[in-house]
């Protein structure tokens, strides 16, 4: 299944829809095509209109301006759709065999959004990450969802805040993809079960055989 294909497949999962909301979805597919070709400023609005085959002026029927659209294609086509839903579907009866499933999951949620890192660079580098405190708060009830189930576990975790076992966990994780797209590693290779384990290794135990004397004195601050 090709990309357009999938993401057609995605927005028209929920029927029935009303033709203005089937012409709001080809705004935002098409725009998205658009955005992932040529970058947010490389796209015009009249280059949108058309890939979705309306007129200008109709485009501003559903959308005030180009950033509206872009808020619209961020909130449809973000990887936390993705992400979430497999990280909260996790199973394990302890918190490695926990963590393992939800990198498992995650990775594999992946493998059919090529255009995710280009859609969320796009959003870093154009828009410096505006958006991502209103995405956060939209998907707020989903990660929490994820914290609470690692909070199930929480007799074996060290005394280290929740917050930073989640954002290194999540961290690790693009790192792992990212990385991999970048030494052009195929999406099926990242979820093979020995790099990942490794990775996932990685995350429960570090890279050092022991502990440091100087990183055994580092206590937490106060709460």
């Amino acid at each position: 299944m090709n990309e357009r294909s999938f993401i057609f497949r995605r927005f028209m999962s929920t029927s029935p829809v009303s033709k203005g909301e089937q012409t709001r979805q080809a705004i935002i597919l098409a725009a998205h095509d658009l955005f992932l070709q040529n970058g947010f400023h490389g796209a015009s609005m009249r280059q949108i209109a058309q890939a979705a085959g309306l007129a200008v002026g109709s485009l501003y029927n559903h959308f005030s301006t180009k950033d509206d659209i872009f808020v619209a294609v961020l909130m449809a086509r973000h990887p936390i759709h993705e992400i979430l839903p497999a990280l909260s579907a996790a199973q394990g009866d302890d918190v490695e065999a926990f963590i393992r499933d939800a990198a498992r999951r995650a990775v594999a949620s992946l493998q059919n959004r090529p255009d995710f890192l280009n859609l969320v660079f796009i959003e870093l580098v154009e828009f410096k990450g505006c958006h991502l405190p209103g995405l956060a708060q939209t998907y707020f009830q989903q990660a929490l969802a994820f914290t609470e189930r690692l909070l199930e576990h929480n007799h074996q975790l060290r005394d280290i805040p929740l917050e930073m076992i989640v954002r290194t966990f999540i961290g690790l994780f693009l790192a792992y993809v990212v990385t991999g797209r970048m030494l052009n590693i195929s999406p099926e290779a990242l979820t093979q079960e020995l790099p990942l384990d490794q990775f996932v290794d990685v995350f429960l135990y570090g890279i050092l055989k022991e502990k440091s004397a100087a990183a055994s004195a580092v206590q937490p601050p106060a709460q």
